[in-house]
């Protein structure tokens, strides 16, 4: 019998899956996890993340279906494969010690926003009264541009992109072209309502634009 102890805490682990289950839930039942898109995850500590298990119906997770992984995007403790975009995620946690979630969903809106403005590479919200939903910003008098970035099968390759942009400007979130949106947040509750922030101020600018309103 193996006795070697996880390098991590299995009962904080166990909290976290049951807070992503649930909120996991809430997204698929809104239709923004079709099939087994999206992937999702919670800072377990400074080196670990607990992440869905790749494949996985979003709809009907179990505990077993939430996973750990390392900095690097390795499993740890499991035999169970992570997403391929979990590079995606644990180079956030990295980077940032104060991000403690990431939510990567497929809506419709975020999906069809991506297409349509991958070719400027960016989505320009402004004037919005909900850009106040974004940590730090406390006016809509002001504009956030959402990066849409290229999609790829090379994580190291997009991972890295997403790292030089984060030298440059301060984001909650960005889209990936044809595919969906990254949001996260310091804790489920703000990564949350950032995803849910874009969600809306996405669809208002895709009825703008069948309005002739946008370009």
């Amino acid at each position: 019998m193996n006795t070697t102890a996880a390098p991590y805490d299995t009962a904080r682990l166990s909290e976290l899956a049951q807070l992503l289950i649930s909120n996991i839930r809430e997204l698929s039942q809104a239709g923004w996890t079709p099939a087994t898109s999206s992937n999702f995850s919670h800072r377990l500590d400074d080196r670990h993340a607990a992440i869905t298990v790749s494949g996985r119906d979003k709809g009907r997770l179990v505990e077993a279906d939430i996973m750990v992984v390392d900095w690097e995007g390795k499993a740890v403790g499991s035999d169970h494969r992570p997403s391929a975009e979990t590079l995606l995620h644990t180079q956030l946690y990295k980077r940032f010690p104060e991000i403690g979630c990431v939510l990567h969903t497929h809506s419709p809106v975020q999906t069809i926003a991506s297409r349509l403005y991958a070719g400027s590479g960016h989505i320009r919200l402004e004037g919005y009264e909900l850009l106040k939903a974004f940590h730090g910003n406390s006016t809509h008098e002001t504009a956030v541009d959402v990066p849409v970035f290229s999609n790829t099968q090379d994580m190291n390759f997009l991972a890295a992109q997403v790292d030089a942009l984060l030298d440059q400007q301060c984001l909650w979130g960005y889209l990936i072209d044809g595919h969906g949106l990254y949001a996260w947040g310091r804790d489920m509750a703000e990564a949350r309502r950032h995803l849910e922030a874009f969600e809306f101020l996405f669809h208002c600018e895709l009825e703008l634009r069948k309005l002739g309103c946008r370009h």
